[in-house]
């Protein structure tokens, strides 16, 4: 439980059912790192929600620190790619190393557990074969749908997860929290990373740990137009905010040999539109969908580069080639252009509603041409 409404009511449908049911609360980012205390923290008022919850619904709870797991299982391999000047998605990470990493590991202790979370997702359990297999759905709410946060996830996990409020939209969970006088039924969304908070507060956070470069801002064509403190302040499609000039600029590029920002005039620029991806360190949430993806023609799926985007038909072919051998790598080909593919980001195919998996954007290829490898 995290102490919003979202997990708060998966505990209330659970509570209905036939359950031995404990909380549990994890503590994933130890503030005292920054400011020597706790005192004030959000973790604390999250705590005290879900053990408010966890009394009003007569069911034990207790909170678990991870701080230790997170920072060297998901903060550390991000900050080395933000150094690099690639854009990780820790919460991606988060849900793989941490919720049903670390968390499931030490909670999960007989198959006849589950760990139940509050993430908008489902699962169906299908043939393949003579195996009886979980696959990851989509949730009924299109726009709150987190299956794109757990693409990475292992079927394993998976067959002993469970996502109460999947089937239901955000609207329903807020009117059912609210009938059943949950004490979170009116609490506000958060929408910030565990260990940043607010998002406005991203840049200020991330230069405590990176040392800030200065380095050149320029056009295609090579003119410096201004400066960067830093390549991890930016990334792709993101307004560059250059003074004093009239028109608008986004970046495009981040050139990691020559400490370069590359910026455009549009943000329909042809060097913000891609045509397709090489992602690397693929990974399938159960057994390899088709045949197809071994084939030239590819298989053809719903690629989202970003969560909250609209998905883009595309084909997936799987590659293992040079320069990186054994890495998994797969190639997206999008049917129409991409804005503002990222490296370092993950790229998350469907085949309908079934989720099939995901991998972190390596290389990319727009109208204008190649961009670099991270």
């Amino acid at each position: 439980m995290s102490g919003g409404v979202d997990s708060s009511l998966s505990a209330q449908l659970l509570a209905c059912k036939d359950y031995d049911l404990r909380a549990v609360f994890m503590r994933n980012w130890d503030t005292r790192d920054e400011r020597a205390s706790d005192v004030g923290c959000e973790w604390e008022r999250d705590w005290e929600d879900v053990q408010r919850v966890c009394r009003y619904l007569g069911i034990p709870c207790q909170m678990i620190d991870l701080s230790r797991q997170y920072w060297t299982r998901v903060f550390e391999p991000a900050l080395d790619e933000w150094v690099r000047g690639a854009t990780p998605n820790p919460d991606v990470s988060c849900n793989r190393e941490i919720k049903f990493g670390a968390l499931f590991d030490r909670v999960i202790t007989s198959p006849k557990q589950w760990l139940a979370t509050g993430h908008y997702a489902q699962i169906a359990w299908g043939r393949d074969g003579q195996d009886y297999r979980p696959k990851l759905m989509r949730a009924k709410d299109p726009v709150k749908d987190q299956t794109y946060y757990l693409a990475s996830v292992t079927e394993a996990k998976l067959r002993q997860a469970l996502f109460p409020v999947g089937h239901m939209t955000k609207a329903e969970v807020r009117e059912d929290a609210s009938r059943c006088n949950l004490p979170t039924a009116t609490r506000k969304e958060s929408m910030g990373i565990c260990f940043v908070g607010e998002r406005g507060h991203f840049d200020e956070f991330l230069s405590q740990y990176i040392q800030p470069t200065r380095g050149n801002i320029v056009d295609l064509g090579g003119t410096i137009l201004g400066q960067h403190n830093g390549l991890h302040r930016y990334t792709i499609g993101q307004r560059a905010g250059l003074g004093g000039r009239k028109s608008r600029t986004f970046v495009a590029q981040k050139r990691t040999d020559t400490n370069e920002i590359v910026v455009v005039d549009r943000g329909d620029h042809p060097a913000l539109m891609c045509s397709s991806l090489t992602v690397r360190d693929w990974h399938w949430v159960s057994s390899v969908p088709s045949q197809r993806i071994d084939s030239e023609e590819g298989y053809p799926v719903i690629c989202q580069i970003r969560h909250r985007m609209r998905g883009i038909p595309a084909q997936i072919r799987r590659r293992q080639e040079p320069p990186f051998p054994g890495k998994h790598l797969c190639e997206i080909t999008f049917e129409e252009p991409a804005h503002a593919a990222t490296p370092g980001q993950i790229a998350v195919v469907w085949d309908g509603d079934w989720c099939l998996g995901c991998g972190r954007i390596d290389k990319i290829r727009t109208l204008h041409g190649p961009s670099e490898t991270f």
